[in-house]
């Protein structure tokens, strides 16, 4: 399976980091090939609206790091996003990215890739998650893709928080479970 990871955490060795590395190596273990886009460290124009891409008809108007994930996207039998929980959804570097599969909509839509969700937050009330959980289940029902789960890791503002718990082990087991 090919997959590619979008990472959103501006943070090289942060929580959701490390739940993106353990899924990483589970999944390379099981066999897996894996493209990973670090949005944060990426030249990623936020999407402006223009209608230029006719949704994949024609290239953006931005020439910008989106190139490389446009090329590996149509590809991915899965994609994986993480990131951390910034003010109720997903980092607004992930959401930039996401916001342009825009540019490439018709190549997206109805092509049955799979999706995971993997995120870290420092509350550890579980409806702390409902705004991004909202948006990325909204995201996969309109592109037409199967929901694979979520990792929802409360309690984790720093990786030394997430390091004492079971998530980067779920995160791991995740990847290799992988079929």
């Amino acid at each position: 399976m090919h997959i590619v990871m979008i990472t959103g955490s501006p943070h090289r060795h942060g929580a959701s980091a490390l739940l993106a590395e353990e899924f990483l190596r589970g999944a390379q273990e099981a066999g897996h090939t894996v493209f990973r886009f670090d949005t944060a460290f990426e030249c990623v124009h936020p999407c402006i609206g223009c209608e230029r891409c006719a949704c994949g008809e024609n290239p953006c108007v931005f020439q910008d790091a989106m190139r490389e994930l446009y090329r590996e996207l149509p590809g991915a039998d899965m994609v994986v996003f993480v990131s951390p929980l910034y003010y109720h959804a997903m980092s607004s570097q992930i959401k930039m990215a996401i916001d342009r599969f825009h540019g490439i909509d018709n190549a997206l839509r109805g092509s049955g890739k799979k999706a995971m969700l993997l995120m870290t937050a420092a509350d550890r009330e579980e409806h702390i998650f409902r705004g991004a959980a909202g948006s990325y289940h909204e995201m996969v029902w309109y592109l037409g893709w199967q929901d694979c789960g979520m990792l929802l890791c409360g309690g984790c503002y720093t990786r030394e928080d997430i390091e004492k718990t079971g998530y980067p082990q779920k995160a791991y087991a995740l990847g290799r479970a992988l079929q």
